[in-house]
């Protein structure tokens, strides 16, 4: 429908007020305005077809889809915008297109199209901005064409205000006529350049409502720019942390130089490879089953990759996918340091890293994107040697994007898949097996032992929990309790009331009876 709404606004206007534009093209324009109108005719029967939600449901009878239609104010201006007004033609002539002005009333549908179209576009800010300036387009095209129709009605030529005498051959061609009708609206509505001054009263009110409108104009421009520069920040300052504060708490503590330079660097690598930190806070506001499908489809992969989680059911990965942490290192700093008690695993997103001497020179081998360490440190595996302890260093060459996984978030997960967790362990001792890491003989007593004391922690923990509900429940019935033995009171009170006026209406019955 964009098409021939825009048609419409932008034509009628100019035919009506350009007549020798309007008779040259005529049979082009005649063509148009009928494919147009057949346009707004099969977007009547599409919308009678198109589904709309009633509480959140989408409905899709078609007998209730034309009763909601039908009766619906839309419907209305539909029917007015196909009026066969064209028929007026036989009247004021074919050079008055003005009688299809109510084409204009389809308008709305074009702000509908619009509206949809920035709610699906990837850069809506572009898009905002370009929808303002082709609206003071159309804005400048109507005040031109008015301005050559006021000209045509005082008269061309007549002073220095109107639109030059049209028999002059530079201002005679239809070319210059629009052209300089469009610049001079441009003019005023941009307030730039000298105006040329009006000397009649038609003059003068139609430059008021021009300088009013201009305005208007100008504070759309300047509101929309600045709103979509706000809204740039804000969605900097959601994506990325905030520097500046950064900045001004190093320069409060007197931090080093180097260390402030390393941290520049840091910043500088998020802002140019537009690397997110906060994806949590970013998509907090999504429901979860929204949250999970987006984590899925973006991490799923990488996770895949890891050697133990291979095979795995898709649940337990979904569930892994979420505790995922993005953390970036930037040149020389070391992820992990050999004999460090490993509470993480490491997936490699982006980047390289070495695996270097204690010396920190000498590289012993390059991991890039798709590898992955300390897989072994999370999982509680008897007999592992190393006591989940590492095993090497490892430094990142450049900057490098990982995804880290901690211990406590796997232990929470695998609590829900005991058959995940057997496979796991057992994948985990293959491993240590190849790398000679395993006690075949070890009866692993300090590893049960500190699981033993684990389930005992969490078993108590459940049980405060359960005691606190118990003392919530006692507290609510007590206080039920109270106020039921008050209602009863209550009752008896009213009951007793009750009771006494009816034995005093009964008694002064009898006395009236006697009597």
């Amino acid at each position: 429908m964009i098409f021939p709404i825009v048609y419409n606004s932008v034509i009628i206007i100019l035919r009506t007020c350009f007549t020798t534009i309007a008779l040259s093209y005529l049979p082009v324009w005649l063509t148009l305005d009928y494919l147009s109108d057949l346009m707004y005719t099969i977007d009547m029967i599409i919308t009678v077809h198109t589904g709309y939600l009633d509480q959140g449901i989408m409905i899709r009878d078609v007998n209730q889809l034309k009763k909601h239609y039908l009766h619906s104010k839309r419907f209305l201006r539909d029917v007015a915008s196909l009026l066969p007004t064209d028929l007026l033609y036989f009247v004021f002539g074919i050079q008055t297109p003005m009688v299809r002005i109510n084409r204009l009333l389809r308008i709305p549908r074009l702000n509908e199209a619009l509206d949809r179209m920035e709610t699906r576009t990837s850069y809506p800010n572009t898009f905002r901005i370009s929808k303002l300036m082709i609206y003071i387009f159309v804005l400048i095209h109507w005040n031109a064409c008015l301005y050559f129709a006021l000209s045509s009605y005082i008269g061309f030529g007549s002073d220095r205000w109107v639109y030059p005498n049209t028999t002059n051959p530079e201002f005679a061609s239809m070319r210059r006529q629009y052209f300089y009708c469009f610049w001079f609206s441009a003019q005023i509505f941009t307030t730039v350049g000298d105006n040329l001054l009006p000397e009649r009263e038609e003059e003068f009110l139609f430059m008021i409502a021009d300088l009013l409108i201009a305005v208007l104009v100008f504070a759309s421009i300047v509101g929309n720019v600045g709103n979509v520069i706000t809204s740039l920040r804000d969605r900097d300052n959601v994506f990325f942390p905030n520097h500046e504060l950064v900045k001004a708490y190093l320069r409060s503590h007197h931090i080093s130089k180097e260390l402030r330079q390393r941290i520049d660097n840091w910043y500088q690598h998020l802002y140019i490879n537009k690397k997110i930190m906060r994806e949590n806070e970013i998509l907090q506001q999504l429901p979860v089953h929204l949250r999970t499908e987006i984590a899925v489809s973006v991490h799923l992969p990488t996770l895949s990759k890891v050697t133990i989680f291979q095979s795995c059911e898709k649940s337990l990965l979904e569930e892994l996918v979420l505790k995922l942490n993005p953390q970036v290192f930037s040149p020389g700093e070391y992820v992990c340091r050999k004999g460090d008690v490993g509470h993480e695993m490491y997936i490699i997103k982006e980047g390289k890293l070495a695996v270097v001497a204690d010396d920190g020179v000498t590289e012993f081998a390059v991991l890039s994107e798709g590898n992955f360490f300390g897989e072994i440190s999370i999982l509680n595996i008897k007999g592992n040697k190393s006591g989940n302890r590492r095993t090497a260093n490892i430094r990142s060459i450049g900057y490098a994007d990982l995804f880290s996984l901690s211990k406590e978030d796997l232990t929470d997960v695998l609590s829900e898949f005991p058959a995940a967790k057997c496979h796991l362990e057992e994948k985990g001792r293959q491993i240590l097996v190849k790398m000679g890491m395993l006690e075949e003989s070890g009866d692993g007593v300090e590893v049960e032992v500190e699981n033993v004391e684990i389930k005992i922690q969490r078993l108590e923990k459940n049980l405060e929990i359960l005691q606190t509900k118990l003392a919530r429940l006692m507290m609510e019935l007590e206080s039920s309790n109270r106020k039921m033995q008050a209602r009863v009171v209550q009752l008896e009170w009213e009951v007793a009331a009750l009771g006494t006026k009816v034995d005093s209406f009964t008694s002064h019955r009898r006395l009236l009876h006697f009597s």
